[in-house]
């Protein structure tokens, strides 16, 4: 039987309680949301000599991901309410970036593969509609 939860239970009001929840399914996934085969274009739309490749038509990132798992499709909503919960885009692509972007294999240097991590999930967020397409 499916087990049911309220977030109205005093157990959810504390937010970093459900952030938590939400960063263990997005890393106990089989494969993170942003696939392990997509990871190097992500990273490399975040290269500064290199302008992010998200355009409307299908080309570059567009599109690449499929249907979003159903908890991502509120990270644009938080987003909007940045003014109280301070969750800006670049705030949820700190948060959440080793989690819905990450490779296969360990890099050797984990700083400078989080912050790149970070960059990718906010162009992620920057273009949402894009690349998940409705």
């Amino acid at each position: 039987p499916e087990e049911r939860l309220s977030l109205a239970d005093p157990e959810w009001s504390d937010i970093h309680v459900v952030t938590g929840a939400l960063k263990l399914f997005f890393r106990e996934l089989p494969e993170p949301l942003v696939p392990y085969r997509l990871f190097d274009p992500f990273i490399e739309a975040t290269h500064p000599l290199h302008p992010p490749r998200v355009t409307e038509g299908g080309a570059g990132l567009d599109g690449a991901l499929g249907d979003p798992p159903i908890p991502t499709l509120h990270l644009p909503r938080v987003m909007e309410r940045a003014d109280v919960n301070r969750m800006t885009r670049q705030n949820i692509g700190i948060v959440f970036g080793p989690t819905l972007l990450r490779p296969e294999r360990e890099p050797g240097s984990l700083a400078a593969g989080m912050a790149q991590q970070n960059q990718a999930v906010e162009l992620l967020l920057a273009h949402f509609d894009r690349v998940f397409p409705a």
